[in-house]
């Protein structure tokens, strides 16, 4: 997860607080995706970004799993062919590895 996007959510965290926040991610890899979800829960593992050591405790899921709460047209024109192409199960069960 790049500086900008730590940062963006760091401010929502501030704002809103970790009860009323989700992150939703899109990444190919399984790996990205995952250092991702660890991020926005327990900080920055690589140290390198705002959430350097700091544990937001924010809950990821991959859009993969979001699939039956977003209309069926909008997810397979946005997302469908990523889900053709993809490992679907590796990537989701990265990201559920650092939900509570």
């Amino acid at each position: 997860m790049d500086l900008e996007n730590q940062a963006r959510i760091k401010d929502l965290y501030d704002k809103y607080g970790n009860e009323e926040l989700i992150v939703v991610l899109g990444g190919a890899e399984p790996e990205a995706s995952g250092l991702a979800a660890e991020t926005v829960a327990t900080g920055d593992p690589t140290f390198a970004g705002p959430l350097s050591g700091v544990s937001l405790g924010l809950k990821a899921y991959h859009i993969f799993e979001l699939k039956d709460e977003i209309p069926a047209d909008v997810y397979e024109e946005q997302v469908g062919m990523m889900e053709m192409v993809l490992d679907v199960d590796e990537i989701v069960n990265e990201v559920k590895t650092y939900r509570k």
